[in-house]
């Protein structure tokens, strides 16, 4: 574990006037004269937490979990609205420049909602580009950029009576943040914690799952070791938690350990909630589009292109030269998401044909069908 040497963030009238600030420098008579992004790049060089547009945070603890995982706890900029508005199991998106070239990629938070500071839990990924550079590159002091807590794989308001919390490898992050909710709200129904993995030594949050199953009594924390106990199936599912059908469940794991599972609650008629969370692409369609060039107006700026092929959207407007907000660019994270005021799209991974005016798609998993018209 890496200690920080605390220093005090700047509360400033910047940050505080953040949103009425922007706002007026967005206006085109100003804009005219001075861009947001040079008033952004001023304050960087006051202080790299300064921002009127991003939310930045300073690494302050680097925890090792196992041997390829280690955990970044955060400490936000005044910007941040998770303290009052995150939820357990939601994500940020962060955002990094590696070898010049901008990049972003999904974390879960590992911590629980309203905390001073936030974590994200990255295991290594063999051949990866952001994971081996956290791990090897980002250091105490370090400050990221990330976006506001966003995503649906969350816990009621209403908690149920008896919840299982399921897990297999680095998918143990969103719902260890939902554990350290449960005890934070002093959860007086029944909560199983199941976790996969290999081997005691890539268990990760080994610690404080073990302080968690010591101070919290409505807890059953069970794990499963591949090693020792054979592969994880739903059979074992069912030995290990046998009123699981009684249970209201949030799984996070591997594609092929949730899909076993899900299959197992389809063909057992299992009729409790069972919650994912995937941070891999959903297939996507083969496109019924004839490829049509077709034109795209962009309403915000008056700027428009034309498309070629059957790309998605955001992929055939990187290739006419523009630059759309985006981040996973499988679907989601919901950044390239906007306003289509008119036209018709088809989603890849639904096949949905939509015409309907003012409707929010996604970029990334949209393919042109008809002249369009975007609040872009």
């Amino acid at each position: 574990m890496t200690v920080a040497n605390h220093s005090t963030t700047p509360s400033t009238w910047v940050e505080t006037l953040a949103a009425p600030l922007k706002a007026a420098l967005q206006h085109p008579w100003v804009e005219s004269i001075v861009r947001l992004s040079a008033v952004e790049d001023s304050l960087r060089a006051l202080h790299p937490m300064l921002s009127l547009t991003d939310v930045r945070a300073r690494v302050v603890r680097i925890v090792d979990e196992t041997v390829d995982t280690k955990t970044f706890v955060l400490q936000p900029n005044a910007l941040w609205q998770g303290r009052h508005g995150a939820l357990a199991g939601q994500f940020v998106q962060l955002r990094l420049e590696i070898d010049g070239r901008r990049v972003e990629r999904i974390y879960s938070l590992s911590s629980r909602p309203g905390a001073r500071l936030i974590a994200i839990t990255v295991k290594r990924q063999t051949g990866g580009l952001v994971s081996p550079h956290l791990h090897d590159h980002v250091k105490v002091g370090d400050v990221l950029t990330i976006s506001q807590a966003d995503g649906e794989f969350v816990l009621p308001a209403q908690l149920p009576a008896k919840i299982l919390l399921l897990s297999a490898g680095s998918g143990i992050t969103p719902v260890m943040a939902m554990l350290r909710d449960l005890q934070a709200r002093n959860y007086q129904g029944d909560v199983v914690f199941l976790h996969v993995c290999r081997n005691p030594a890539e268990l990760i949050f080994a610690k404080a799952l073990q302080a968690a199953a010591d101070r919290f009594p409505e807890l059953s924390l069970l794990l499963h070791f591949d090693d020792s106990a054979g592969r994880f199936t739903p059979e074992a599912l069912h030995l290990a938690v046998p009123d699981v059908g009684e249970r209201a469940t949030w799984m996070c794991g591997p594609s092929g350990f949730m899909d076993a599972v899900h299959r197992h609650w389809r063909t057992q008629g299992l009729s409790t909630p069972l919650h994912s969370e995937r941070f891999v692409a959903i297939p996507m369609l083969p496109t019924t589009s004839p490829g049509t060039a077709v034109t795209v107006m962009l309403a915000h700026s008056g700027a428009h292109f034309v498309t070629s092929g059957t790309a998605p959207l955001l992929m055939q407007a990187e290739a006419a030269g523009l630059s759309p907000k985006h981040g996973c660019r499988i679907g989601i994270c919901r950044s390239c998401q906007c306003t289509k005021k008119s036209g018709t799209v088809e989603n890849l991974q639904t096949g949905e044909i939509s015409s309907t005016p003012n409707e929010q798609i996604r970029l990334c998993i949209s393919v042109a069908r008809t002249d369009l018209a975007l609040d872009l």
